[in-house]
């Protein structure tokens, strides 16, 4: 079984793919990056703000298949510059308070438009 989700409260994607799908009894969101599904602007004034809003577009894709951060169980997080990992480790934290998932976070050379972060994930249906 495969079915897609889409939701007009996150971005749209920027490319062939699709915001999430679901697999049997598993939810694979794309990576989400800080663009703001309400006016289609990058929110990049601070690492704070923009992470925020990529975690905000990954709560709007997993209300959309009825689920919520606790159904999450592994997040990728890419950054362009590691000096910024304990600032967005903060915010992260206030989405996933009990029984954080599996994650890994990694350095990169850059991003889509140029953003700081992007977070992908894994959540389970059941």
């Amino acid at each position: 079984m495969k079915k897609l989700i889409n939701t007009t409260n996150a971005p749209q994607p920027i490319g062939p793919y699709s915001q999430a799908v679901i697999a049997n009894d598993l939810l694979f969101i794309s990576g989400q990056i800080a663009i703001d599904p309400s006016n289609g602007s990058l929110v990049t004034d601070n690492i704070e703000d923009e992470t925020s809003q990529v975690l905000e577009n990954i709560r709007a894709i997993l209300l959309e298949a009825g689920l919520n951060f606790t159904n999450v169980v592994k997040c990728s997080i890419f950054v362009k510059d590691m000096a910024d990992f304990s600032r967005i480790n903060a915010v992260y934290g206030k989405y996933f308070t009990t029984d954080p998932p599996a994650r890994e976070t990694v350095e990169v050379s850059g991003l889509p438009k140029n953003v700081n972060v992007e977070i992908s994930c894994i959540a389970t249906i059941n």
